[in-house]
Formats: C-alpha cells, structure tokens, sequence
C-alpha cells in the first residue's frame, strides 16, 4: 500500500468500458469514490489523474472537472503545484456525510408532508409496492433511488438539489448491491417515511429521513470494517 502523499494509480486490467449516457466527469466521480470504498485510494493518498484517465479512456478535462465536484464535496483536497489528495476518511467521515444526507433529504420530506398531493402519494405507494416484491438487490436499489426523486424532485429547489446530490457520494450503488440485507433493513424506513408524509406529519418525515441515514452509515462502517477498508477501531 503506498504510503500517504505518494501518487496512487487506478490499477484495473486494462481500460474500464465506456459507459453511455453518463457524463464523462460523473464516470471519473464514481470511479474515484469507488476506489475510496474498496481501499483502493485512503486518506493522504495523491490521486493520479493520468492513470484514471487512462482507466476510463477520458481525457484530463473530465478528470480535472471531476476533482472540482470531489472537493466540493469533501472527498479530496486540492493543493497547489501538488495534486488532488483524498481527504480523511473513516467512520466519523462516513457517519458526517450520512448525517448531512438525512437532514438535507428530511427538509424535503417535511416540506412533501406539510402539503402532500395525491399525484405524489401515489406513486410512492407504487413505488413502494414494487420495493417489497422484488428480491433483486439492484432493483430494489432503483428504487429507493426512485423514491428519494419523487420527494425530491416535488419539493426541493434547486439549492436544496445540489446540496443533496453532494452529501450522498458514499450512497454508492454498487456497496449497498452488493450488500445482502439491504432490501430487509432499507425498506422499512421507506415505509415510514410515506406513512409520515401521507399523515401529514412533518416531523415524522424528517425523523424518517434521519433514521435510515443513520442506519445507513451504520451498516457501512461495519461493512467496510470488515472488509479492512476502515479500522478496526472504528476510526
């Protein structure tokens, strides 16, 4: 493992496959953060652009574009003549940007149960439905990500967008496919945050929202702890 401050490569057999209909820098993004979770890339590390550039088969443009939006967003840090350097990254950081999540994503709960429409209760119910029958983990991941859209895309402005969308980078799809009890912990605080929105109970809502982002950064630091990702100490 190459020691903090050194440049890291991305190694992987050969250039990844082209990915179509995802921008090129949210491609870099995930590739980054991916790295992050598996190990690959700890905190202290100097990011080799050229060799994910190289991985992905994109020019620097995108990889530079992608380092902007990963310091916005708290996973790397620019400094100058130096490079891109990972951030600090162990289980305070994880539970940090899951708490920021479940605030952020409860703001727009709330505000769905101060006034609900029938439009969007609907399809929360339809969602919902589709989440308890499917036992494909990549499934029911889509949709918990189609719910989260529902609420946010009624009821959280473009500010309240943004901010979101950068508080759930380690809301990684392929961690939580891959983890095997993610429908039977995940689904019930969906369900209780519809009921919570349906009742008109904003607080409830947003306790919701808290509580599976909790959940959710629970279930990571153990996983990753036991995968040797993070310490066994928890930090």
């Amino acid at each position: 493992m190459p020691l903090a401050g050194q440049p890291v490569a991305a190694h992987s057999p050969g250039r990844m496959p082209k990915r179509y209909g995802v921008k090129e820098k949210d491609q870099v993004v995930a590739y980054v953060v991916d790295l992050v979770l598996t190990g690959r890339l700890r905190g202290g590390h100097r990011i080799d652009r050229n060799a994910i550039a190289e991985a992905l088969g994109v020019s620097r443009v995108p990889v530079q574009e992608a380092m902007v939006q990963l310091e916005h967003d708290g996973i790397v840090s620019t400094r100058y003549h130096r490079g891109a350097f990972v951030e600090r990254f162990d289980a305070a950081a994880l539970h940090e940007h899951h708490e920021l999540y479940g605030v952020l994503t409860g703001i727009a709960s709330a505000r769905a149960a101060t006034d609900p429409n029938p439009e969007l209760l609907g399809e929360l119910d339809d969602t919902l439905q589709h989440m308890r029958k499917g036992k494909d983990r990549r499934l029911f991941h889509e949709g918990c990500q189609r719910f989260r859209d529902i609420v946010d895309d009624a009821y959280a402005g473009p500010r309240l967008h943004a901010a979101i969308r950068a508080s759930q980078c380690f809301a990684a799809s392929d961690f939580w496919v891959s983890y095997p009890r993610v429908r039977a912990e995940l689904l019930p605080t969906y369900q209780q945050e519809a009921t919570a929105i349906a009742a008109r109970d904003a607080a409830g809502a947003r306790t919701a929202c808290l509580e599976r982002s909790d959940l959710m950064a629970t279930i990571m630091v153990a996983e990753l702890t036991r995968r040797g990702v993070l310490a066994g100490d928890g930090g």
